[in-house]
């Protein structure tokens, strides 16, 4: 059965550790069945971002529009538009919308 999550009718969810952001869950964790990964979409106000932490599980982020920097212990990475990238399972990180516009992204993680 499809199931489909008209962007209007998203729910927003709290996105521990994150400031400046809104965050609401598109797929999996009570928006649809999905079981496997869920898939959030977050806007990120200017200076918004997310503190210096590690999570249990691996995450993809994607930059829709707008500009995102992850620091890692390897440094800064600038993400624009389109730009995506794999967090492994327990990397330290942080995230910051480093610009004055917002920055919406795609937030894709397993369960």
């Amino acid at each position: 059965m499809l199931q489909v999550t008209r962007f209007d009718a998203a729910k927003p969810y709290d996105a521990k550790n994150h400031f400046g952001m809104t965050a609401m869950r598109l797929q999996g964790q009570g928006a649809s069945d999905l079981e496997d990964y869920w898939v959030g979409f977050s806007t990120f106000l200017p200076g918004g971002g997310a503190e210096k932490a590690a999570a249990p599980t691996a995450k993809v982020y994607v930059v829709l529009d707008g500009e995102i920097t992850v620091t890692t212990a390897e440094g800064d990475t600038v993400l624009g538009k389109f730009d995506s990238c794999y967090l492994p399972p327990s990397l330290e990180r942080s995230i910051e919308n480093k610009t004055n516009h917002t920055t919406q992204m795609l937030v894709i993680s397993p369960n």
